[in-house]
């Protein structure tokens, strides 16, 4: 059996993108980000992963609501849907899209998914991570999956990951190199 390819889009949701934490350059990403959806949809071993930042409606009172008092993502608002082509391209392949909610920066549920790919279904050969914001959600995810999944070699699009904060951007990204994760 081949080894799957596994593409995760990480909170290209419309609230990071156009809503309450939106920022101008992250438009700029979803052409990419459908583009490489559609890619490894339409590859038999590929899969795609989309996590979404969940919230609920009390927000506020959470923790990450008091250190970040702007809501957002609020499950059911137009905010916590996917934003552009990229919600197009989960709409066109949703037997190769698994949505996976998360109620802060790195997923446990992402963990489990990719641990369960990597010992049932003959293993992962690459982890691909796109979407936002690079130095917060984008890096706890990409530990993740190189806690879940050491052997297989996590991928960090650089041109396909972006921060309202350009520095920690970069840092970001620096971190993750220096975590022997491929950042191209």
């Amino acid at each position: 059996m081949a080894k799957k390819k596994v593409l995760v889009v990480v909170d290209y949701q419309k609230d990071f993108v156009d809503g309450a934490l939106g920022f101008e350059s992250a438009k700029n990403l979803d052409k990419g980000i459908a583009a490489l959806m559609k890619e490894y949809a339409e590859d038999e071993n590929g899969v795609v992963i989309c996590t979404f930042d969940t919230h609920e409606t009390n927000y506020l009172d959470a923790q990450e609501g008091r250190k970040l008092p702007v809501e957002h993502c609020i499950v059911g608002t137009d905010g916590w849907s996917l934003y552009g082509e990229t919600e197009m391209m989960e709409i066109m392949y949703p037997m190769k899209c698994t949505r996976i909610k998360k109620p802060t920066f790195g997923s446990y549920e992402l963990a489990k998914r990719l641990t369960l790919i990597d010992g049932t279904q003959g293993g992962i050969k690459s982890i691909t991570l796109v979407g936002v914001v690079t130095n917060m959600c984008v890096i706890s995810n990409a530990v993740i999956a190189k806690a879940a999944c050491p052997e297989a070699e996590i991928i960090i699009k650089k041109n396909l990951v972006d921060s309202f904060d350009k520095e920690l951007h970069q840092k970001a990204l620096d971190v993750m190199a220096s975590m022997q994760m491929t950042v191209e």
